[in-house]
C-alpha cells in the first residue's frame, strides 16, 4: 500500500470533521440525558442509520472480509439467516418493551422485569465485553496506521483511540450518532468501487467461482447439510440454531450498543423503524464486505497476499492492490470510519451502563444530574484507556470474526435465554434471572475450557463458538425454569409493559399500511429470501 499526499489529505480532512462535529455538539451536552440518550430526540431515519452503523465497526468491515476469506461464501449467513430475522424482531416486537418502559439502558430493563444482583450481573458482563470489544476496534485501527504510516502498533493503538476519544467526550452519544451516518456514506462510497474492481479483476461470479481454492466456498446453503462439505465445518442445526438464532438474537436484541439507538428516537414509532430501516441497507453489505474477502482468496489461494495467513489483513491489501492514488483515500478513510464507529458505538454504551448501573446504583446514589454527566465523560476516558490493553488481546487470533463470536457466545448467548423467557413467560421469577444468567456464562467459561485445553475439538474457532452458545443457552434457560417452578412469580401488576401478553399493543390505525412495523418486516424477509435463493 503505498498512499501519496491527496490519500493522507482526504485522510486529515475526515478526522477534521469528526472532531469538528464533537465540538460543535459541546454546547449541547447540558443534561445526562443528552449525553447519554441524546434528549430522545433523534429523527428515526437517523437512528436507523446509526443503529447499523454502530456495528460497522471491525466487526463488519475488516472482520467479514476476513471471514470470506477463511470461510466462503458461507458467511452470508451472517446477514440473511442471522441479522435479517433478528432485526425484523427486535423492530416489531422488543423496541416497543424498551422504549415504553422509558429505561436508559439493558440492564435497566433487567431490573424492572427480575431484580436487582440480575440487572448487576448483566452490567458487569456486558461493561466486560464492550471493553473487550473495542480493543478489536482499535486494533484494526493500529494495523492500518502501521501500514500507512509505519508506526509502532503500540503508537498506533494510542493515536487511533485518542481521537474517539476526544469526540466522544465532547458530543455523547449524539456526536457518535451523527458521526456513524458520515460514517455510512463513507463506507459505501468507500468500498463499493472494490467490490466492482475485484470481480471484474477474476472474471465476474463465474470466474470467482472458479478461482476460489475449495468449491465449498461458492455457496451459502447447499453445503450446509453436513459439517465436512463447508469450509467452516459445521452442520445445519449448528448454523441455525447456533448462529441464526442464539447469536443473532442474542446481539440484535439484547445487546445495548445497538439497541441505545432506538432509545435516542423521538418517538415510539421511530423507535420501531430503527433497526428496520437498518435492516434494508444492512441486507446487501456482503457485497462489500464479503465479496473482497472472497476475491482476495480467489487471487491468492495461499494466502500470501494476506501476509503470512492473517486474514485480517486481507481487505486492506486489497485496497492497496486496486485502489490508484485518491481512491485509496477514500477507501482508507472508509476503514478508518468503520473502525471508529465500532468503538464509539462500544463507548457510548458502555460509559451509559457504568454510570447508570453500577456508579448510580451501587456506588454513589442521589447525587445531581451535573454529577452523573461527568461521571460518564471520565467512564468515557476510561473505557478508551482499557480498549487500549484490550487490542493486545486481539493479536492472538488471526480472524477478528473468530474473537468476536467467542466473546457474543460467552455474554450474549445466555442472556437471550434470560429475556426470552422473561418478557414471554410471565411465571418467570426474579430469582431465576439471575441464576439462569450466572449458569449460562459459567457454562460458556467451561465449554471454552474444555475447548482451548483439547477435551472437546470442533472443525474450526467458528464451529467452536457456535456450539459455545448454543449451550450457553440451553443452560441459561433450562436453570431459568427450573428455579421459577421453585420460586415465587412476581405480581402481573407489575410486569405490565415488561411482559408481552400483559402490554397493550402499540396502535397502528392511524398509520398508513406501508409505514406499519409488520409490513416492513414480511417485506424484507421476503427480499432476503429471494437473495438466500440467488446465491443457494
Amino acid at each position: 500500500m503505498h498512499p501519496h499526499t491527496v490519500d493522507y489529505a482526504i485522510i486529515g480532512i475526515y478526522f477534521v470533521f469528526v472532531l469538528g462535529i464533537g465540538f460543535a455538539l459541546r454546547g449541547r451536552m447540558k443534561t445526562s440525558e443528552d449525553f447519554f440518550l441524546s434528549g430522545r430526540s433523534i429523527p428515526g431515519w437517523i437512528t436507523g442509520l446509526a443503529f447499523m452503523s454502530a456495528n460497522l465497526g471491525a466487526l463488519e468491515v475488516m472482520g467479514h472480509a476476513a471471514n470470506a476469506a477463511k470461510y466462503g461464501m458461507f458467511v452470508n449467513h451472517f446477514y440473511w439467516l442471522a441479522a435479517m430475522l433478528a432485526m425484523c424482531f427486535v423492530g416489531v416486537f422488543m423496541m416497543p418493551f424498551y422504549y415504553g418502559s422509558k429505561v436508559r439502558s439493558v440492564p435497566e430493563f433487567l431490573r424492572k422485569r427480575y431484580d436487582e444482583k440480575t440487572r448487576t450481573l448483566n452490567a458487569l458482563s456486558f461493561a466486560a465485553m464492550t471493553l473487550l470489544v473495542s480493543g478489536v476496534d482499535l486494533y484494526a485501527m493500529a494495523i492500518l496506521f502501521e501500514r500507512l504510516l509505519h508506526w509502532p502498533f503500540g503508537a498506533s493503538v494510542v493515536a487511533s483511540a485518542l481521537v474517539v476519544a476526544i469526540y466522544i467526550y465532547l458530543g455523547g452519544l449524539t456526536s457518535s450518532i451523527y458521526n456513524e451516518v458520515l460514517q455510512f456514506f463513507l463506507i459505501v462510497f468507500g468500498f463499493l468501487p472494490l467490490a466492482i474492481l475485484g470481480l471484474k479483476a477474476v472474471g465476474g461470479f463465474a470466474g470467482l467461482e472458479a478461482k476460489l481454492p475449495n468449491p465449498g466456498y461458492a455457496h451459502t446453503w447447499a453445503n450446509i447439510w453436513h459439517a465436512a462439505d463447508n469450509p467452516m465445518g459445521i452442520n445445519w442445526f449448528g448454523t441455525i440454531f447456533g448462529l441464526g438464532f442464539v447469536l443473532s438474537f442474542g446481539y440484535w436484541c439484547t445487546d445495548f450498543l445497538v439497541i441505545q439507538r432506538g432509545l435516542a428516537a423521538k418517538d415510539m414509532a421511530a423507535a420501531q423503524r430503527t433497526p428496520l430501516i437498518a435492516a434494508v441497507p444492512k441486507m446487501f453489505f456482503p457485497l462489500l464486505v464479503v465479496l473482497p474477502g472472497l476475491v482476495a482468496i480467489a487471487l491468492d489461494p495461499t494466502t500470501k497476499l494476506m501476509m503470512g495467513g492473517r486474514y485480517d489483513n486481507a481487505l486492506p491489501a486489497m485496497l492497496g492492490r486496486f485502489y490508484p492514488s485518491g481512491l485509496l483515500g477514500i477507501g482508507l478513510t472508509a476503514l478508518l470510519a468503520s473502525f471508529m464507529s465500532g468503538m464509539a458505538g462500544n463507548v457510548t454504551a458502555f460509559n451509559t451502563v457504568l454510570t447508570f448501573d453500577i456508579y448510580q446504583t451501587h456506588i454513589n446514589p442521589g447525587k445531581d444530574d451535573q454529577h452523573y454527566l461527568t461521571m460518564g465523560r471520565l467512564a468515557t476516558v476510561f473505557a478508551v484507556i482499557v480498549g487500549i490493553g484490550t487490542a493486545f488481546i486481539v493479536l492472538r487470533f488471526n480472524n477478528l470474526m473468530d474473537y468476536l463470536q467467542l466473546l457474543f457466545a460467552f455474554f450474549n448467548a445466555p442472556l437471550f435465554g434470560t429475556f426470552l423467557l422473561g418478557m414471554f413467560w410471565k411465571r418467570t421469577s426474579a430469582h431465576s434471572g439471575f441464576w439462569g444468567l450466572l449458569c449460562g456464562i459459567l457454562a460458556a467459561a467451561t465449554h471454552y475450557t474444555l475447548y482451548h485445553f483439547h477435551y472437546i475439538s470442533y472443525p474450526s474457532d467458528m464451529a467452536a463458538n457456535f456450539y459455545q452458545a448454543i449451550w450457553a443457552f440451553a443452560v441459561c434457560f433450562c436453570v431459568t425454569v427450573v428455579v421459577t417452578l421453585f420460586t415465587e412469580p412476581r405480581k402481573e401488576e407489575e410486569l405490565v409493559g415488561l411482559v408481552y401478553s400483559l402490554t397493550p399493543r402499540p396502535k397502528n390505525s392511524d398509520v398508513p399500511w406501508y409505514e406499519r412495523p409488520g409490513v416492513w418486516a414480511i417485506g424484507i424477509l421476503a427480499l432476503c429470501t429471494v437473495l438466500n435463493i440467488i446465491f443457494w
